[in-house]
This record gives C-alpha cells, sequence and structure tokens, in this order.
C-alpha cells in the first residue's frame, strides 16, 4: 500500500482512509531517574493528544491499541511488547504506529534506519514521530531526509556511550572485589544485605566438597557427573530455578535443555577459584554494544582479587586437585593435539556435548546424556569419518555461497554509482556544511550591525550566542556525518576482507583444527545425515545474504 497526499474535493486521501494507530511507548533506566510509570504515562499523553489533533483535522481513526515496554533499553529490539505490535502489523491489525520521539523506538541506528526507511514503507504503515515532526504521509521527504538519519545516528551514539560508561563501572566494581555477576556461582548466594558480595550456599557447598573429595580420591570427572545423576543430586540449573531465579527460568524456557549433571560442569567447579575465597571475573566481554554475544578474554585480562568471600574449600586441596587435573587434560593418544571434532559437536536433542569413542574398530561420536543419563536422551552414535564429510561438504558450499554472492555484489558497484545524489550522508554532509557557511556569514555581519548602531549591546551578545551555538550544533553535524562516510567506506573494505578470509581456504577436501577454529562456532548433529553449522561472522555473511538479495530484487544485476 501507498499513500498518496492527491486531493479529492479539497481534501487529502489520507483523510479518508481508516487508520488503525499502534501507540508505542518505551522506558528503560539509560532514560533518567523518573519513575517508570510517570515516563510512560507521560509519554502516552503526548501521542494522546497527537492522535487527538488528528482527529480535530478531520482524519478517521478506527481503534487505537497501546503497547509499552517498561525497563527495556533501546539497543536491545527483543522487547515483548514491541514484537506484539510488529506481529499485529504483519497482521494487518495495525496500519499507523505512533510514538513520542524516534528513541522510544530504538536507539540502534542500523536497525531503525531499516525499519523507517524499509519495513514501514513495505507494510504500507504511516509513521509519526510527535516531537520530531515527522509524518510519513503528510510530509514523505521530510520522513525521509537525512534528518531522520542523523536523529537515529545520535540516538545509537548515545547507546554506544552508555555502554563504555557501564563497562568502566563494572570494571572498577570488579577490581574492589564486589561481585558483578548476574547469578551467584554455584555453592554460594548474593549477600541479601549487598548483592556484591557473596556469602556460602550450604546446601550446595556440600556437593561442592564432595566433587573435590572425590576427584581427589581418584575419581575422573565423566565419572563424578555419573555418580551425581544417579544419585539424582539437583544439578545448579535446577537450584536456579527452584530457588525461583526469573532470567533463569526464562532462558530455560526459551532454550529447553535436558538438566544432567555434565563432565563441563564438574570441570568448571574443579578449576574455579572462587571456591577458595577468590574473586576472578572479566573471563568473557561482550562482542559489541549493539550485541548480547560474549566472547571469551585472554586470562591476561582477567580480574583477580583474592580473599574476597569465605571459601568452601582449603587452598591445599584446591592445589592438589588443580595439579592432578593438569596432568588429566585430554589429548589424542601419542600425539601433542586435541581430537579434531572435540568441543565442536553438539547433541539437538538435548544440547550436551557429544565426545569421541572408538567401537568395534570405528571411531565413533555419542551423546554424553546418553552416557550419564540413558532416560534423557536417546541420540544416536555417528561415525566420526561419516561426520567429517557431512562437515567438510557444508563448509564448501558455505564458501561457494559467499563467493558468488560477492560476485553480485561487486557487479552492482560498478552499475550502481554512489554518486553524492544517491547517498544521503552526502546530502546530509553538504546541507550541514552549507548552514555552517551562512551562520558564519551571519556572525560575522553581526559585528558590522553593532558598530554601526543597528544592534543594542545586549542584543549584539544574545545573538552572537546564539549564532555560535548553532556553528557548535552544524559543526558537530558534520563530523559525525564525516565519520558515517568514513564507517561507509570500512564496511566495504571489510566485507571484501570477510569473503577473503573464507576464500583463502579455497575447495577444501579434508578437514582440520585450523579450518574448524576459524570459520565454525559449533556444530549441531541431529541425526545421520542431519547436522547444522554454525559459522563465525555469522552476522557478517548474513548482511552480505541480504545485500545481495536487494540487488537482485532491485535488478541492478542477475543472480550468478
Amino acid at each position: 500500500m501507498t499513500f498518496v497526499q492527491n486531493k479529492k474535493n479539497g481534501k487529502p486521501d489520507y483523510l479518508e482512509i481508516q487508520w488503525r494507530v499502534g501507540e508505542y511507548n518505551r522506558l528503560s533506566k539509560e532514560d533518567g531517574d523518573k519513575p517508570e510509570s510517570d515516563s510512560i504515562q507521560n509519554q502516552h499523553s503526548i501521542n494522546q493528544k497527537h492522535i487527538q489533533y488528528l482527529r480535530d483535522q478531520g482524519e478517521q481513526i478506527l481503534s487505537v491499541t497501546v503497547y509499552s515496554d517498561d525497563g527495556y533499553a533501546g539497543g536491545n529490539f527483543n522487547r515483548p511488547r514491541y514484537q506484539d505490535l510488529l506481529r499485529d502489523i504483519e497482521s494487518g491489525k495495525i496500519n499507523c504506529i505512533i510514538f513520542k520521539d524516534n528513541s522510544r523506538l530504538g536507539r540502534n541506528y542500523p536497525e531503525l534506519g531499516r525499519l523507517m526507511e524499509d519495513y514501514f514503507p513495505q507494510k504500507g504503515v504511516r509513521v509519526i514521530s510527535v516531537l520530531n515532526n515527522l509524518d510519513s504521509v503528510k510530509d514523505p521527504r521530510g520522513y525521509s531526509s537525512a534528518i531522520v538519519s542523523f536523529a537515529n545516528i545520535v540516538n545509537d551514539d548515545y547507546i554506544r556511550q552508555l555502554s563504555i560508561k557501564i563497562k568502566c563501572t563494572l570494571a572498577m566494581k570488579r577490581e574492589r572485589g564486589e561481585f558483578t555477576g548476574n547469578y551467584a556461582p554455584f555453592g554460594y548466594q548474593k549477600d541479601p544485605n549487598d548483592r556484591h558480595k557473596l556469602v556460602i550456599d550450604e546446601e550446595q557447598a556440600e556437593i561442592v566438597r564432595r566433587i573435590f573429595d572425590w576427584y581427589e580420591e581418584g575419581m575422573s570427572a565423566s565419572g563424578i557427573a555419573k555418580r551425581l545423576n544417579a544419585m539424582q543430586i539437583m544439578t545448579p540449573g535446577d537450584f536456579k530455578i527452584r530457588d525461583g531465579c526469573k532470567s533463569f527460568i526464562t532462558h530455560e524456557k526459551n532454550s529447553p535443555k535436558t538438566r544432567t549433571w555434565a563432565v563441563n560442569t564438574v570441570k568448571t567447579i574443579l578449576t574455579n577459584e572462587v571456591y577458595i575465597g577468590n574473586m576472578v571475573q572479566g573471563k568473557h566481554k561482550s562482542v559489541s554494544y549493539r550485541s548480547k554475544k560474549m566472547a571469551l578474554t585472554d586470562e591476561s585480562e582477567w580480574t583477580v582479587v583474592e580473599g574476597t568471600h569465605a571459601p568452601i574449600i582449603s587452598e591445599e586441596q584446591f592445589a592438589i586437585v588443580h595439579e592432578r587435573f593438569a596432568r588429566r587434560t585430554r589429548v589424542a593418544p601419542a600425539q601433542d593435539q586435541t581430537y579434531l571434532l572435540s568441543g565442536f559437536v553438539i547433541c539437538a536433542r538435548c544440547g550436551h556435548t557429544m565426545n569421541r569413542f572408538t567401537s568395534q574398530g570405528y571411531v565413533r561420536y555419542r551423546c554424553m546424556t546418553r552416557i550419564y543419563a540413558p532416560d534423557k536422551c536417546q541420540c544416536p552414535t555417528v561415525k566420526a569419518d561419516h561426520l567429517e564429510q557431512l562437515i567438510t561438504r557444508a563448509i564448501q558450499t558455505e564458501i561457494r555461497r559467499l563467493v558468488d554472492v560477492k560476485a553480485v555484489i561487486d557487479a552492482a558497484r560498478q552499475i550502481k554509482t554512489t554518486s553524492g545524489a544517491q547517498n544521503e550522508y552526502t546530502l546530509a554532509l553538504n546541507k550541514a556544511e552549507k548552514e555552517k557557511e551562512r551562520l558564519m556569514d551571519a556572525e560575522f555581519r553581526l559585528y558590522d550591525n553593532f558598530q554601526s548602531g543597528l544592534l543594542q549591546e545586549a542584543e549584539y551578545r544574545r545573538y552572537k550566542d546564539r549564532y555560535g551555538q548553532e556553528i557548535a550544533l552544524q559543526q558537530s553535524k558534520i563530523e559525525k556525518l564525516n565519520q558515517s562516510l568514513l564507517e561507509l567506506k570500512e564496511a566495504r573494505q571489510q566485507d571484501d576482507a570477510f569473503v577473503a578470509f573464507f576464500q583463502k581456504y579455497g575447495n577444501i577436501q579434508k578437514l582440520d583444527r585450523d579450518v574448524l577454529n576459524n570459520l565454525v562456532k559449533k556444530i549441531v548433529f541431529h541425526e545421520k545425515n542431519h547436522i547444522e553449522i554454525y559459522f563465525r561472522f555469522a552476522e557478517e555473511s548474513d548482511k552480505l545474504y541480504d545485500l545481495a538479495t536487494v540487488v537482485q530484487d532491485d535488478g541492478i544485476v542477475s543472480c550468478v
């Protein structure tokens, strides 16, 4: 659907359309110290006044549905009521969306730009940003102008700066030995009087002591996991759910997984210094302020503070266990390397790791839940050579896809120019530079008017301050837009480098650890001929695929 402002009988067409309005409000702690309910109410009041204004202008408002998300950051678009709004747009229930200003919809510039410049127009949705004075029907040119993009850039920059502040605050807390995690380590609870301190949970601590004792006595980590499952001892996840940890319950619901003791859980406990009273934090870091994805950090970057809380295990016992554990680190027999697929293959049924074993002369992989708790999972075994062939073919296919997609995009770049007339950043930059030049000329003439007596001193100073502020604003716009243009250029270079990274492996015929470590995050095994491979750099590749689709849909270049 396309809205056109042609006039019929002296009235615009949009006055005859029946609008089904979705009012969206959002608030998070990043938006100040007002009570959340008051701020949401304030947004609601502004939006309702504008809706009444539309009614007074003769527009037909058929219905108004209110969607409010309280306590969700602008960079996170996985909000429950926002998702409800999108579903209602898809079903046709909503054909107009209204919000106080652009930042209420979100502060992630790329996603916000996609919504306002692509998604909403495709769905025929009218977009009204009240305080930004934007209406996609009444003023389509203003809506698509560089003002929108620039405002979104500012919002995105805000959340970037906020992320930096939060990281600095957390780093200082870690340096002071304060606990900053969402969940207390197994064996501990957060102090009810100070959530940054840990206190022993005796019920869980007793299980921790058993694990250390059994390992010291000679039992393997896998043997300990089997014994814990046979004794029906609750897992760390079971304890969190039992104790009513809401966010953990939600996570479990979204990612259902059979809760049994696994080898890695036992190993994590056996190697964690928290049990001797030391606080070890900063093992993971955020990949990007726009994403919740985490990456492992080098051990040299960890923050270690000794003696921050009561120990569960003595330092002597921990040293004995740690030394024994280091000696038992598993490598391939008679080789100084790990097994080829070690740590990569995950069971699709229960989510646990599949391990290598030899049976009847064949090397196979099996789900460890099937070994520890056979009543919980019956995932079939798979021959290692068959699994390696499936993975090799999948990697070969992905490399060919990326190379083909890159060819499409390169062809489009040769055909479609990126001149100033087609580049919103360039248009906005030219506009800002001209406006700055105009303001500087006006400021220069201002002194002449003062000297000639046309302006009093008070007027002169007031105008000079105003011009100074406006010039500074335009300079800020120019700097940000120049940075955006630079980022666009760098993004193209990164795309090229990203594809070249995959291309260097060529048409691989045999897997090795180097290929897997560089290209693959994990491999999910379903059954004999069904696997899923989660590649590294998935966001980059998805971006290229989307870009190639747009290029083909626009008819710029045909599919290779």
